[in-house]
């Protein structure tokens, strides 16, 4: 089966601009076509490296892990290896994504702290506040009303 660039771009909600990057970071190889090679044919191959790559960025990869970990899998060499160092890149990718996280939960609670000091301080401020008395509102008289006499 075949696409055109427009085809995996819709497919994808991607950019046709954002698969000719791919293609020349060497992620998708299409065939080209027509004169001067102008067109593009991408393979089944090429969808699946696409789809690929696509799932390696979800999961926070960036396009060169991304390419190492896909570009195993095209050659004939140990699988063996190739998980390797696929669990290798997991690992070191977790290690990152951990530690952000930790920092954003000592962050998320920071916030809650100083939520908490800005809470007492104004309730502090309210109970501090001398009342206001309320006072009735004032008659107007029938001149000031506008109504005729």
């Amino acid at each position: 089966m075949s696409y055109s660039i427009s085809e995996l771009a819709r497919e994808f909600d991607l950019t046709t601009r954002a698969i000719r990057f791919y293609e020349d970071l060497g992620l998708l190889q299409p065939q080209r076509t027509g004169p001067l090679g102008r067109s593009r044919v991408y393979s089944a191959r090429d969808r699946t490296r696409l789809k690929l790559t696509l799932r390696a960025k979800r999961l926070g990869l960036s396009l060169t892990e991304a390419k190492d970990i896909i570009d195993t899998y095209d050659s004939p060499r140990d699988t063996g290896a190739q998980l390797h160092k696929f669990l290798d890149v997991l690992a070191r990718h977790r290690e990152q994504v951990e530690g952000q996280l930790a920092d954003l939960q000592a962050n998320l609670e920071e916030i809650k702290t100083h939520q908490r000091e800005a809470r007492a301080l104004l309730t502090r401020m309210d109970a501090a506040a001398p009342k206001a008395a309320v006072k009735p509102p004032r008659k107007l008289s029938a001149r000031a009303a506008g109504v005729a006499a």
